[in-house]
């Protein structure tokens, strides 16, 4: 079975000692004005639909927000599952029902898990709907939040959801910009926020594992560094996977000469040979987002 910890300390001093990406940060202007729609609005709603990416469960939650989001009942919606290994994400399920919050995985281009989903919000909005019904309260529909960085597919999942087009979608991080109430049904509504990131990750693991799932920018790191992490990561946990998929053998350890051989192999060469090892990053980082490589959890429950 594949190990699906993060690098170990001797290839994550490799990765040190031979990158540059030693920091990672991606904060626009509109994410400080999204925390404070989030914060003044979050007093309308019953439940909160975390919006996190399957592949990296705990990388891809906001920090910041975690002091509001904690006041009400949460629901985690692990969305990307197609991506992810389908084993570890039945351990995450179950490591964030263990830690009192709803969860369920799903997959929002396919609308699979989208019904239990919705089982989830209802049943996490319960107590809250029966406080309003003692006290007299007409009944209502329940209003959730739902809120994730940028790029895990939220807007997506939100027309799922809906099961028709209301939000706008896009494969580029701070696509949704203001909030939005919509129905899903005839008893829950979602508000919808922008999505937002924090103002410094806490190492260079976290920021590379947003950057290689695509939910920073790429105008704004070096991709060949991301990838040659991706490629130290593979190397490390599934050899198997760039052998056979870039038909070569892993004899250097070097990150570095792994990329120029799968490179050399894709034909992505300038003239004299060399190979253009930026092209080549954009072909692997593009690889792997997609699930050309295959299903990825790039971390597991306690090791974050």
């Amino acid at each position: 079975m594949e190990d699906y910890n993060k690098p170990d300390k001797s290839t994550i001093n490799q990765l040190n000692n031979r990158s540059n990406l030693t920091s990672i940060q991606w904060y626009p202007g509109h994410m400080v004005k999204a925390k404070k729609q989030i914060k003044e609005k979050f007093s309308l709603v019953d439940v909160t639909i975390e919006v996190v990416d399957a592949r990296i469960p705990q990388s891809s939650r906001n920090p910041v927000l975690e002091p509001i989001l904690r006041e009400k009942p949460r629901v985690i919606a692990l969305n990307k599952r197609d991506l992810a290994h389908h084993e570890m994400t039945l351990k995450w399920i179950a490591y964030f029902k263990s830690q009192g919050l709803g969860a369920a995985a799903v997959d929002s281009s396919s609308k699979q898990g989208i019904k239990e989903l919705i089982n989830e919000v209802k049943g996490a909005a319960g107590p809250v709907m029966k406080a309003l019904e003692a006290k007299g309260r007409r009944r209502r529909a329940v209003r959730a939040m739902i809120v994730g960085i940028p790029n895990v597919g939220k807007s997506t999942l939100i027309n799922a959801m809906v099961n028709r087009t209301v939000a706008k979608t896009g494969n580029k991080p701070g696509v949704t910009k203001g909030t939005q109430w919509i129905r899903v049904v005839d008893d829950l509504e979602l508000l919808d926020t922008p999505g937002m990131l924090w103002p410094k990750f806490e190492n260079q693991q976290t920021g590379f594992k947003l950057a290689a799932t695509g939910a920073i920018s790429d105008l704004v790191f070096s991709l060949e560094d991301v990838a040659k992490h991706l490629v130290l990561y593979l190397k490390e946990n599934r050899p198997e996977v760039l052998e056979e998929r870039y038909k070569i053998e892993l004899v250097s350890s070097d990150p570095w000469v792994i990329m120029e051989e799968i490179g050399r192999k894709r034909g992505f060469l300038a003239s004299g040979g060399v190979v253009m090892m930026e092209q080549t990053a954009v072909m692997l980082l593009r690889e792997f987002r997609s699930g050309k490589l295959g299903r990825f959890t790039l971390e597991k429950p306690g090791s974050v």
